[in-house]
């Protein structure tokens, strides 16, 4: 089939699988560009929202109200009035559905990095409750190298041992010595799922307590915490949750738990009597043992009003459009991109798959930057990897299909010239 009708082909299947997307509405409700290409005008392509989600459109008012009404005029007032005190736990709650949880077991604050500490160090002294031989943090080797430094800190100050292993080989080292076991759902470099139920399941048995890093799986996927017994996790706001830069990260503590929960970071926010201004710490009963210090609100408030985009949607038809897309992605890559340019990291598999691709690229480093000037955005991760995220509520099959062929011609042009 020639070139013209492949495109043809791709094309009309694109606007098919577009009007039958049950997400589609949700893309008004984004800001979104439009861009120039060098045919004609044409709308850009948004696939970085595994790194930055875009702005839902109901925030700018939102927080517009926050800083001149509720700050400006009603001041003090809103930490009552405006439920400023009360916004980590209600919207833990509104994250709660998106990642299979019951409400009052998540609450929103702090960053990500702040939270994996809270969480491995709780999760250490919830195993030496019941066995003080426990001294060993079993960590994923490939992760997020934040949550490697943490885990490692963590270590020494508990007079644990690190035992770096990847995912698939966590079964194999767990045993009594084990306290906890820190790991991420999905790889971000190539977008690897890895199998929660089973491996929190392999954590259990051996008596260790498991954290569960959801930044790259939290919005895009279904996750299924209550469901598969998961201790305690963690995740961003601001990638699929579309939360904004910077936005709060969250922390889950299993119901069970959350009275033997042993915070290393015991604050004001987490006293049971937090205005009592006593000088012994009683930390408080339920999600909000997981508080620390003052929320900060402008950002807490922004991604509530973000979080809004989720009224109506279920996580299972997110789940099903994203592996449409990226499957979807992965067939016009193959139709477009010449045999041997690329190659794909992330695996094929739907149960092994997050929301993203990654492709392998001898000259990737190039590749992002002229892509990202024709409109197509994604990112670079070294040495040579581009990396595609795709956000359901707001990319469609035909921004897939665009962005799959305007690599194929960024390729095709070959290495940018020299200076």
């Amino acid at each position: 089939m020639s070139e013209p009708s492949i495109r043809a082909e791709l094309g009309t299947r694109a606007e098919k699988l577009d009007g039958a997307d049950e997400l589609a509405a949700k893309r008004a409700e984004f800001v979104l560009d439009t861009v120039s290409d060098h045919a004609a005008d044409a709308a850009g392509v948004y696939l970085d929202g595994n790194s930055l989600g875009a702005l839902p459109a109901a925030v700018p008012g939102r927080v517009e109200d926050v800083v001149r009404r509720q700050w400006g005029e009603l001041r003090i007032r809103s930490w009552t009035e405006g439920g400023w005190w009360t916004a980590p736990e209600r919207i833990g709650d509104r994250i709660a559905p998106l990642v299979g949880a019951a409400a009052g077991q998540i609450v929103v604050g702090d960053s990500t990095s702040v939270n994996v500490f809270k969480a491995v160090v709780g999760a250490v002294r919830l195993a030496r409750h019941g066995d003080a031989a426990r001294d060993e943090i079993v960590v994923d080797a490939t992760t997020f190298p934040t949550d490697g430094y943490i885990a490692e800190s963590a270590a020494r100050m508990t007079g644990c041992t690190l035992r770096p292993v990847t995912p698939a080989e966590a079964p194999g080292v767990l045993g009594k010595r084990t306290a906890a076991v820190l790991l991420n759902h999905v790889d971000y470099r190539t977008g690897r799922l890895h199998d929660l139920p089973a491996l929190t399941a392999a954590a259990h048995e051996a008596g260790a307590y498991v954290v569960w890093d959801l930044c790259h799986s939290a919005g895009a996927l279904s996750v299924g915490l209550d469901a598969h017994g998961v201790d305690l996790a963690v995740g961003c706001t601001y990638k699929y949750l579309n939360g904004g830069p910077g936005s709060p990260a969250y922390l889950y503590v299993r119901r069970d738990l959350q009275d033997r929960f042993d915070s290393p970071l015991p604050g004001w926010n987490s006293h049971a009597e937090p205005f009592g201004m006593r000088p012994d710490f009683a930390p408080a009963p339920g999600a909000p043992r997981g508080r620390v210090g003052t929320p900060d609100i402008l950002s807490m408030l922004a991604l509530e009003a973000a979080l809004e985009v989720w009224d109506g949607v279920s996580i299972e038809a997110v789940r099903a459009k994203s592996l449409a897309l990226t499957d979807f992605f992965l067939q016009c890559v193959t139709a477009y991109v010449p045999e041997g340019r690329v190659e794909c990291v992330t695996p094929r598999p739907h149960d092994e798959r997050g929301s993203q691709i990654a492709l392998r690229c001898a000259d990737a480093g190039e590749v992002m930057p002229r892509l990202i000037e024709r409109g197509v955005v994604g990112d670079f991760r070294h040495p040579d990897v581009l990396r595609f995220g795709f956000t359901p509520l707001y990319v469609g099959f035909a921004d897939v299909e665009r962005a799959a062929r305007v690599l194929a011609e960024v390729l095709a042009e070959g290495p940018a010239p020299t200076a």
